[in-house]
């Protein structure tokens, strides 16, 4: 299986702003994600997190501020061309080719990112086998149970070692079990594939099992940053989900 180079890059975020009309969905917020290691991105509902992603992975432009892969500017550069790039994301939403068994919806992206049929089909089975999934090969993509749909949307976001991986609620909907391995999974595609990895979740507690820097987002703003006892020695952290959660109430 294709890994990484042992080198350390970066994607990151400066002074980034988004407007919608007079809405601001992110407001100057500057972030930074290291290859090999992973960072998590929390906050209340709202917050601006899917925005966030949006906007590193080319599927929103900035209106201030800039993205930048490895110090080049790519605040502009559309998703497929940012993928070539080395910037993967997954989906809440499968977004699996449904007409496709498995082991193709790896094989036709591998294509996708101008590799040969045949070097695809080799990276798509070694990915399958690395990832614990090799019998799911021959599965209609259509049929898959959710917890493989979203084990399948992450082994095609990996295919030829993306330099990063954004993973947009991945556990959602998965038993403790389910995102304990998952949680073991992450931790794989930074250390052993040196992939690094954005985890934006609403289970606090899998990010912070995880993720070796936290982002907190708050009504498009970031109110906190920094490792895990940081995290969850900050007031403003507490008060944000504090709020959200009187709000629901």
């Amino acid at each position: 299986m294709v890994r990484r180079k042992n080198t350390v890059s970066s994607l990151a975020a400066s002074g980034v702003t988004v407007a919608f009309g007079g809405f601001k969905a992110l407001t100057d917020v500057t972030m930074s994600i290291t290859s090999g290691a992973v960072h998590g991105l929390i906050g209340p509902n709202g917050a601006g997190k899917t925005t966030m992603v949006n906007t590193l992975t080319g599927f929103q432009a900035p209106t201030a501020g800039t993205v930048s892969l490895a110090g080049k500017d790519v605040s502009r550069l559309p998703p497929h061309k940012l993928r070539r790039e080395g910037v993967a994301r997954t989906f809440q939403a499968g977004r699996l080719f449904t007409g496709l068994d498995v082991f193709d919806n790896l094989a036709v992206t591998g294509v996708g990112l101008g590799h040969s049929r045949s070097s695809s089909e080799a990276e798509a089975l070694r990915l399958l086998d690395w990832m614990g999934v090799a019998h799911l090969a021959e599965r209609p993509a259509a049929g898959l149970p959710y917890t493989d749909e979203r084990r399948v949307g992450i082994a095609r976001a990996l295919m030829f070692a993306p330099e990063f991986l954004l993973l947009d609620e991945p556990a959602a909907g998965m038993s403790e079990a389910e995102a304990a391995d998952l949680a073991s999974l992450i931790r794989r595609i930074a250390k052993e594939l040196g992939t690094g990895v954005l985890l934006i979740e609403h289970n606090v507690g899998l990010v912070l099992s995880v993720s070796h820097h936290v982002y907190v987002l708050d009504a498009g703003q970031i109110i906190e940053e920094g490792d895990v006892d940081v995290i969850l020695a900050s007031q403003a952290v507490r008060d944000a989900y504090l709020g959200a959660d009187q709000e629901a109430a």
